[in-house]
């Protein structure tokens, strides 16, 4: 069930949004070669709660397999979910970090792909690619459209540069939980609920460089291109307002 915000709802989420959009921009001058990605996790995680958030990633899911991190770290052929740990970041990497936030209720999402120090020409085109299709996104985000126009500004950028679209995941509704309706697929398919005042939604392209077919590795969460190949994740937090699309994850 969809659930359009009210007045109040919305400027909760908006606080939400901007604290987590400030976080994102101290971190990233601290995604560097040499940077341990379990170190980074917990610089987030004492940023969040200093800044009277809760980490709303860490522990979501079931009981049995929580994620155990507040910063999802995708490197290279990682498309998302990856799990922090010991593993170093080096020059060439290309980086995704993806976080939420719960402020008092309201739940933020948002994610960037990074790349470290000096990547390949390959991996630059598809960071700006990605992120491009993001914003050709947001511009679909208008009164009297679907969220299937959204889908296809994502599909129809991404392919006609020769990249794989990831439809296995997809964005989502966001504000009062984590994950909401409507699904926010990246190439056309399912519901398809028309754009409306009070809708808050995480748009998310995940492209790849090659298929769009994905894995899951045995940790449960870590999902890799089937292929091998390089992916970047960008995401915003977006809602409609007055007929207007406010990206509430932009500073």
């Amino acid at each position: 069930m969809i659930r359009l915000k009210n007045k109040a709802q919305i400027d909760g989420i908006r606080t939400s949004c901007k604290l987590l959009a400030t976080m994102f921009a101290e971190l990233e001058g601290l995604v560097v070669p040499g940077a341990e990605t379990l170190e980074l996790d917990r610089w987030v995680q004492d940023w969040i709660r200093r800044a009277g958030g809760i980490p709303a990633f860490l522990g979501y899911g079931d009981d049995h397999n929580p994620f155990p991190a507040a910063l999802c770290i995708s490197i290279n052929e990682e498309v998302i979910h990856g799990i922090p740990g010991k593993r170093i970041l080096k020059e060439g990497d290309l980086v995704s970090l993806d976080c939420g936030i719960n402020y008092k209720g309201y739940f933020s999402d948002m994610a960037l792909t990074m790349e470290i120090g000096t990547v390949s020409e390959e991996a630059r085109l598809l960071n700006q690619c990605t992120r491009e299709c993001l914003y050709k996104a947001i511009e679909a985000v208008k009164a009297g459209n679907r969220i299937h126009d959204v889908s296809r500004a994502v599909m129809n950028h991404a392919q006609a540069a020769g990249y794989g679209v990831v439809s296995s995941f997809c964005g989502h509704g966001v504000g009062l939980a984590p994950h909401e309706d409507p699904q926010v697929p990246n190439i056309p398919h399912g519901p398809n609920p028309r754009i409306q005042n009070g809708l808050v939604f995480a748009i998310e392209p995940m492209i790849n460089l090659g298929t769009g077919e994905v894995e899951l590795l045995e940790d449960d969460w870590t999902v890799v291109t089937a292929d091998g190949s390089l992916s970047a994740h960008w995401e915003h937090s977006v809602v409609m307002v007055d007929g207007i699309c406010e990206v509430l994850t932009l500073l």
